[in-house]
């Protein structure tokens, strides 16, 4: 049955829109029937005259009613999903060990770098104190030895690029301690800007000596080490490889963002696998919504499009967005397939939407987008 020409489309669809989903119709056509006349009569008002004429007297026939709601035009609609601007980025476990601190909680607003969950590092800061002993020792037996012609360059910027390298991470170990402190009693932010601006001048310095040292080696016939700067090379190459086991028993933001989940609890074991995420994050200065537009409709659906999003938690509201990116090529839907057909039956394609202004809708609700 063709839907009324009207533009509301609380009651019906406007002429040359897709017809919604089967299903959705006949819950909707159950319902009216099943509570009572006043339904009947709202059924009445939206069919066509022919029909209503057919059932119905015209004295029977009640007044359209005036509503408040916005009358809005779209030529499409799609399922979606809301989601951070991110998408929801799952937090796991780089190595595994037990969890030893949850310092994240749920709706806290992290920058990218913090520490979120740090795990026991006993065995990882053990091995770390033993580089360190090791490439004292092969430091002084280098610097007992004389210098290798050709070498001075080269000898020089590997020096200060592992200044450079023990001050970053000091630095960052700095940093997690007064995060830590600054979470259990606020109230000293001046200590933390001067732990970041600390991290930030290390991390910068350490980029000027990597290049240093790249250019140091690029110059031409340079000879190769002896055997006491050899064994310093390979002693400092095992204090960063224990540096770097350090860090993974530090679970930290990957981005700057609101943490929306916790699955960790100290004490359990964390294992480095992507279905036991630990933490789950999200960017929410801005919403976007995941909809899967039916192939039928893929021709009608533009980058730069404007929208309106509905959802139940919010009924008869409108929220307006912009289509921001358009998948390349279809896919099998995961939001479930329209109408009364099989999944295997049916391709859509998959259509990023930016929400405008500050928007309720929370990350994983259910949203219907309209096309305009």
């Amino acid at each position: 049955m063709q839907p009324h020409p009207t533009t509301n489309p609380s009651h019906a669809m406007p002429i040359g829109a897709n017809a919604p989903r089967r299903g959705r119709r006949i819950a909707l056509m159950m319902g009216l029937f099943a509570a009572g006349s006043a339904s009947v009569l709202m059924v009445m008002q939206t069919a066509p005259k022919h029909f209503v004429a057919a059932i119905a007297p015209a004295s029977a026939i009640p007044a359209p009613a005036v509503t408040d709601r916005p009358q809005s035009t779209w030529i499409a609609a799609a399922p979606g999903r809301v989601e951070p601007r991110s998408g929801q980025v799952r937090v796991s476990a780089l190595a595994p060990g037990r969890v030893l601190e949850v310092s994240a909680a749920t709706g806290d607003r992290v920058l990218k770098g913090d520490v979120l969950i740090r795990l026991d590092d006993k065995e990882a800061r053990a091995r770390l104190a033993a580089a360190e002993v090791e490439v004292t020792v092969r430091q002084r037996e280098r610097d007992a030895q004389p210098e290798t012609a050709g070498r001075e360059d080269v000898r020089k910027a590997e020096d200060a690029l592992h200044a450079a390298e023990r001050s970053a991470t000091n630095a960052r170990f700095a940093l997690d301690g007064v995060l830590a402190a600054d979470r259990r009693a606020p109230g000293n932010p001046q200590a933390l800007i001067q732990a970041r601006n600390q991290l930030t001048q290390a991390e910068d310095k350490l980029k000027q000596e990597r290049t240093a040292l790249a250019m140091a080696h690029a110059k031409s016939k340079v000879p190769a080490p002896n055997r006491a700067e050899a064994a310093l090379i390979a002693a400092r190459a095992e204090l960063t490889l224990a540096e770097e086991m350090v860090e993974k028993m530090r679970i930290r933001a990957p981005l700057t963002g609101s943490v929306l989940q916790v699955h960790a609890k100290a004490g359990e074991l964390a294992m480095p696998a992507v279905e036991q995420a630990l933490v789950v994050m999200g960017d929410l200065t801005l919403m976007r919504v995941r909809a899967e537009v039916d192939e039928q409709d893929v021709a009608k659906i533009k980058t730069g499009q404007q929208v309106f999003v509905r959802s139940t938690a919010y009924p008869g509201r409108e929220f307006s967005g912009t289509v921001k990116e358009l998948a390349a090529s279809l896919a099998m839907p995961r939001m479930g397939s329209r109408g009364a057909r099989r999944a295997t039956d049916v391709e859509v394609m998959e259509v990023m939407v930016d929400l405008e202004g500050t928007s309720p809708l929370l990350p994983g609700m259910r949203a219907d987008v309209f096309f305009r």
